[in-house]
């Protein structure tokens, strides 16, 4: 099946007498002994969560896929598989809320080096002898860079390691980090998959069904941070659409990075689809579309930046991102007074109302 094809079809079980098209929620928590589903307990499997999970495994090129409850938990999961006194490798601009997970969840438990992972002489210089996974974010969040991701499967695979890449931004319609050699992706598919900026979730797929993917889907059986059957079902339902909503995404992000490079009161524009990002070869060479992501620091500083955002009207001031509305934010005021962000970027959520609309409003906006 193609991709628009897998997403409708996949993760829609209807198994019901009754002739269902669409599957029906099931809120059991318990299932009777010796089931045809071979359901215990909904902590350990739910129908909904298990059509959820094949469609994710699918739409990623993996063998398995495990849901949980956010993003967070996802990829903390991958953190609590690894054995104490691991050694990470993991993105100097991460995203703050897994930087914060790494740092303070398993300290003293497992070492960190965090490192530019678009430069991949820094990677290779980061390597310890007990280097165990490789962290990447590609793009980043917030600074969309663009990490080489065949590349330091290369370094992971000699080395023996893991590397695990969040996908988030870019979604598996635009990059399939396991035909790049990655052996997990993650995603927060509270994101574009959720799509409508009302479902939490997080997920990890895995390239193969090997001793690490069964640690990590222990922690999601013994630990239960698990969506509940409605948020997997809702997920499903969304999914169906992804395709045709990145398309969208990635077209209206495109246009007003465009519109933001030329104006004068811009300082400097982060998307890895215009051909001066610098890793833009990379990126034209690994993703098949650079998604709904644009960052951009404005002239004035953080002051400006925050009038800025005042001043528009469908752009709202809001954290997250991946809904159909757009969304913008003072990115290190909201990571906090550790941030490496510059002070004036600002992070827009590139959503699906009419372009001109969006470029007209931060045309008025920037005066």
């Amino acid at each position: 099946m193609k991709f628009e094809t897998l997403t409708i079809h996949l993760g829609n079980g209807t198994h019901e007498s009754h002739g269902a098209v669409v599957q029906p929620i099931t809120l059991s928590t318990t299932f009777e002994h010796g089931n045809e589903g071979g359901m215990l307990y909904s902590r350990a499997n739910n129908p909904n969560r298990h059509s959820l999970e094949q469609v994710l495994a699918a739409m990623e090129k993996g063998e398995d896929a495990a849901a949980f409850s956010s993003g967070n938990a996802a990829g903390t999961a991958v953190y609590q598989a690894l054995a104490p006194g691991s050694h990470i490798v993991a993105p100097d601009d991460m995203y703050h809320g897994l930087h914060n997970s790494m740092v303070q969840l398993f300290a003293g438990i497992h070492e960190v080096t965090f490192v530019d992972m678009s430069n991949l002489e820094a990677v290779k210089n980061a390597i310890r002898p007990n280097t165990a996974l490789f962290w990447v974010e590609s793009p980043s969040n917030p600074l969309l860079k663009v990490s080489d991701i065949r590349a330091i499967s290369a370094l992971a695979k000699a080395k023996g390691a893991i590397l695990a890449c969040d996908n988030t931004f870019a979604t598996p319609v635009f990059q399939n980090p396991i035909d790049l050699g990655a052996d997990l992706v993650m995603h927060s598919s509270t994101k574009y998959f959720g799509g409508h900026s009302d479902i939490l979730g997080g997920a990890l797929v895995t390239a193969k069904k090997d001793a690490f993917w069964e640690k990590i889907r222990n922690v999601q059986r013994i630990g239960g941070a698990v969506p509940s059957p409605t948020d997997c079902y809702y997920l499903t339902r969304s999914i169906r659409t992804l395709a045709y909503r990145m398309k969208g995404h990635a077209s209206n992000a495109k246009a007003l990075a465009e519109f933001l490079v030329s104006h004068a009161q811009v300082e400097k524009v982060y998307y890895p689809g215009l051909a001066t990002h610098p890793n833009h070869a990379v990126a034209a060479k690994q993703m098949h579309g650079f998604g709904g992501m644009v960052s951009f620091t404005v002239k004035g500083g953080a002051a400006a930046a925050d009038r800025l955002v005042s001043k528009l009207r469908f752009f709202a001031n809001a954290t997250s991102l991946g809904g159909v509305e757009s969304l913008i934010e003072r990115r290190a005021a909201v990571e906090g007074p550790n941030t490496t962000t510059p002070d004036n970027l600002l992070r827009v959520s590139v959503g699906l109302e009419h372009i001109d609309d969006l470029i007209d409003d931060m045309k008025e906006a920037l005066g």
